[in-house]
């Protein structure tokens, strides 16, 4: 009986031992499992991230690009035609004998126009009275690099000032804003000695929108006759530049233009002709070189 009884509890000690070992074992089998998963479950949040990265980095590209500048278009796309800006009544009383303009030289009427006009009263052994003028029209086009037409235009307008209160030789000088033409205008007037005779310069700059025009006007007493009257020439210059915005603005479909030289009205140009480059020069000529090379000329 007692050897039995040590059989049966050698037999429970040997049942215990054993149902340790197969909980051991099956932990340690369990353990590999867990890692793994662990690692797939690590590696799927890695790669997740680094497609948010991209997806982020992707959409910070489309802003950049979508954010490029803008430049605001340019008001105005035609001009006139330069020797019918005036009226055939304003044009008789600034260049009484020589009314028909010539037209200058331009590669594109669309950017850049001017007209001349010269005119030689001659009064005999009395002298003569010589007037010129000069009527130059510059468009500007809005470009991303160069900025808008406006801008543009505006500097420069602030250029051909400069450039008329700097000419060699000029005397008396004297620079006056004028009011109610265009959306800014300034007025340089100065005397300028020649050998045909004294001459008196005006000189009206004037800009509306992304257009400047210049108005170049002056006049001189030859041979013994009276100097003109620099007010009474300054008036009349003005009057030109108030008239030549208007057909600027008449040819862009704005106000009228009342009446046109001739008889005639203002056109756009061909749309055919590009209008893309910014015009860089003025097209109007020197006031100080065509004037007197005029004035020797008799009729």
């Amino acid at each position: 009986m007692q050897r039995r009884a040590q059989r049966d509890d050698q037999r429970d000690q040997r049942t215990k031992r054993a149902g340790g070992l197969n909980r051991l074992l099956a932990a340690a089998a369990a353990l590999p499992v867990m890692l793994i998963a662990a690692g797939c479950s690590s590696d799927s949040g890695s790669g997740s991230g680094d497609d948010s990265q991209k997806a982020g980095a992707d959409t910070n590209a489309g802003a950049t690009v979508s954010a490029a500048p803008t430049v605001q278009a340019a008001a105005y796309q035609s001009l006139p035609e330069p020797c019918a800006v005036l009226s055939k009544k304003t044009l008789t009383e600034l260049v009484p004998k020589g009314t028909k303009g010539k037209e200058g030289t331009s590669s594109d009427t669309a950017t850049r126009a001017s007209c001349s006009w010269s005119s030689l009263d001659n009064n005999g052994v009395k002298g003569s009275q010589f007037r010129w003028m000069n009527v130059s029209l510059l468009r500007f086009e809005s470009d991303a690099a160069s900025g808008s037409g406006e801008q543009q235009a505006q500097e420069y307008y602030t250029k051909q000032i400069q450039d008329a209160q700097a000419v060699t030789g000029a005397t008396n000088a004297k620079t006056q804003a004028l009011a109610g033409t265009g959306d800014e205008a300034t007025t340089v007037r100065y005397d300028l000695k020649k050998k045909e005779g004294a001459f008196k310069q005006q000189t009206v700059v004037t800009r509306v929108e992304n257009v400047v025009v210049t108005v170049d006007y002056n006049g001189a007493g030859l041979a013994g006759e009276k100097t003109p009257s620099a007010d009474t020439l300054t008036k009349a210059a003005e009057k030109a530049a108030k008239e030549a915005v208007a057909a600027v603005q008449s040819a862009n479909g704005e106000g009228t233009n009342g009446e046109a030289a001739g008889g005639g009205s203002t056109t756009s140009p061909s749309p055919g002709k590009s209008s893309t480059a910014s015009p860089s020069a003025s097209s109007s000529a020197s006031p100080s070189a065509s004037p007197s090379a005029s004035a020797s000329k008799k009729s």
